[in-house]
């Protein structure tokens, strides 16, 4: 059976239809003959073999369509239609009747009128009455009569002169395109429909929704796993009947959205989400997703994973920095505030202080904390490839490219972090391409005349002094400006003495499982010793000295003699450090006070920083020291 069936009530019809379709090469249209009730019985003998647009006219068409439940289209009857069924009639005298249904005798006695002819109308509203109702009009002189189907024949088998109002050729194609368009819908909305069940089936999560009288209107197959319930034994059900002390109903009432409440469903842990669906301001009904807390655990692993193999991945967060001192301290309370904002940090220390363990740890507090986080070493780049690393490059942008292109790292920390540690090495013109980066949120590959929007926070970090670069020509002021909005200066190891001891132990216990050596014990002399060393390596060389120290431990406790190496000892003494630092200062054509100066930045210097010892060193207290040095400045 073909797609559309056309359902004319009268021979004349039936051939009018076939060949406008012949003509006009519809090859999914099938046209029969059935007229009211018998076309009542085609059109459901044409549904059940797979017609899904039936047309038909007058009564026929109201029948049929009171008991399909598939889209039936009217060929409607126009003014013209009429006309022609009056055109034998025009000199006619005497009252005539124009008989049938409604929508086929519509609109007679205005054209009746204009005609010049005396015209009855007579609407019939059953096939059954229609004798009877016709009998008192002839029984009144009516004998000549136009109408539909069931007018016109009435007349005739009451022995009148009858005439059927006709279809034109116009409204039958006008029918039979609105047809094919309604067709061709049912076929999209099949389509769309296909789709969001395909989709719905698929999906990880498991989906509920209701209508705005609480009943089931999908249930997919993922729901069915989480509650034992076929699908057929949910759909069309209220939803409590199915699930009991389901919440779907609170929040079809309030209006509320709930997200992420975890609920036992049998020996299952599942975070719900429920969400009303709200059409035109009212709320038409709601939609649940359920997910097995375990698998969304296991995607996440292996999401962890894969940025791991990458090496995209913060290993530490706050916890994991060891110490003890309130320097220490306060730059962690300042480094989690810090980590919720996405404004770009900039992280100053010495080498070796643990710049990049605070750069991950901010990441790890972030709600970034499971997208990627790319550290960069801009030293260790070598500048002809350092931009091409950064940004990418498209294939044949130059000589030795990879097929396809390269994306670059900020591509790559997409939605993360990227963590730019010493930014002071960035050539001149990198910096300009990284301000870009900062201003408009997009990258442009090496060779490409497209741009790719990221969503990337930065972190930044150096232990050279920026501000006396950009004097120096070296670093741009626009960016340094740009990066150095929210600032963290990490204190150098001589700064916090007393972290010395609580790093100490953790990297024992740490090289002690690492060579299987069981040393539990630093000795007083060596502690002493450790405490007294200055440290310009920072934390990385403290951690040296006490692998090195597990190494050459014969026991279980370690020994001044396994720290003390002759290539690092302990500082010199006060006397010798100040003739150290004062030994090759050259007074020729300087001030006093320029010597001073000198001489003051030499010993902070040699004191990595540390204004207290600086102090110490110069005799003065730590205040004046400060002035002098701001002054200087």
């Amino acid at each position: 059976m073909k797609d559309i069936v056309f359902i004319a009530p009268f021979k004349g019809l039936k051939t009018l239809g076939e060949e406008v379709v012949k003509t006009r090469r519809y090859s999914n249209i099938e046209v029969v003959e059935g007229g009211l009730s018998e076309g009542v019985e085609v059109a459901k003998k044409v549904i059940e073999a797979g017609a899904r647009v039936i047309i038909s006219r007058g009564g026929t068409y109201t029948m049929i369509k009171n008991v399909v439940d598939i889209p039936v289209v009217e060929l409607k009857t126009t003014s013209f239609d009429i006309l022609r069924g009056f055109r034998h009639l025009i000199n006619s005298k005497g009252k005539i009747g124009v008989a049938g249904y409604e929508n086929v005798i519509y609109g007679c006695e205005v054209i009746g009128e204009v005609l010049g002819l005396d015209i009855v109308k007579i609407e019939i509203e059953k096939e059954d009455n229609a004798e009877e109702l016709l009998e008192k009009y002839v029984d009144q002189g009516i004998k000549i009569f136009v109408g539909d189907t069931i007018g016109s024949q009435t007349a005739r088998n009451l022995g009148c002169k009858s005439y059927i109002i006709e279809s034109g050729i116009e409204s039958v194609l006008y029918a039979l395109q609105e047809a094919r368009r309604i067709l061709k819908g049912l076929r999209l909305e099949k389509e769309r429909t296909e789709r969001l069940k395909t989709i719905i089936n698929f999906i990880d999560n498991g989906i509920i929704a209701i209508d705005n009288k609480g009943k089931i209107n999908i249930f997919n197959s993922v729901a069915e796993k989480i509650f034992g319930i076929h699908q057929k034994g949910a759909i069309g059900k209220n939803v409590e009947e199915v699930i009991r002390h389901t919440k779907l109903n609170k929040v079809l009432q309030s209006g509320d959205i709930e997200l992420g409440e975890i609920q036992d469903v049998g020996r299952l842990k599942i975070a719900t989400n429920r969400i009303p669906i709200i059409v035109d301001d009212k709320i038409t009904g709601v939609v649940a997703t359920f997910q097995d807390v375990t698998k969304i655990q296991d995607l996440e692993h292996q999401i962890r994973v894969k940025l791991q193999k990458k090496g995209f991945i913060a290993k530490y967060n706050f916890e994991d920095i060891i110490h003890k001192s309130i320097d220490m301290e306060e730059c962690i309370e300042k480094g989690k505030v810090y980590s919720k904002y996405d404004s770009p940090v900039l992280i100053l220390g010495e080498s070796g202080v643990g710049k990049e363990l605070f750069a991950q740890s901010i990441h790890s507090s972030s709600s970034r904390k499971n997208a990627p986080f790319v550290a960069v070493n801009c030293a260790a780049l070598p500048p002809n490839l350092i931009e091409s690393e950064l940004f990418g490059y498209v294939e044949g942008a130059f000589t030795g490219t990879a097929k396809g292109g390269k994306a670059g790292l900020f591509e790559l920390a997409h939605g993360g972090t990227i963590f730019l540690d010493e930014i002071g090495e960035l050539p001149l013109d990198v910096q300009s391409r990284f301000l870009r980066v900062l201003q408009e949120k997009e990258v442009m590959r090496i060779g490409d005349d497209k741009v790719i929007p990221i969503d990337v926070r930065i972190i930044t970090a150096t232990h050279r002094n920026l501000k006396d670069m950009i004097k120096e020509g070296k670093f741009r002021g626009d960016l340094y400006y740009r990066i150095n909005i929210l600032t963290l200066i990490i204190p150098s190891l001589n700064q916090r003495m007393e972290d010395i001891m609580e790093l100490s132990k953790f990297f024992v216990e740490k090289y002690s499982k690492k060579y299987n050596k069981k040393i539990y014990e630093i000795s007083p002399k060596a502690q002493k010793y450790l405490n007294s060393y200055n440290y310009k390596g920072n934390v990385r060389e403290l951690e040296g000295i006490i692998e090195r120290a597990i190494v050459l431990c014969n026991t279980n406790i370690i020994e001044l003699k396994d720290v003390k190496v002759e290539e690092i000892g302990p500082r010199n003494s006060l006397t010798n450090r100040e003739d150290t630092i004062i030994g090759n200062i050259e007074a020729t054509c300087k001030t006093l006070k320029e010597v001073e100066n000198e001489y003051i930045n030499r010993v902070i210097d040699y004191c990595n920083g540390n204004l207290s010892k600086a102090s110490k060193i110069l005799n003065i207290n730590r205040t004046t020291l400060w002035r002098k040095k701001n002054s200087d400045a």
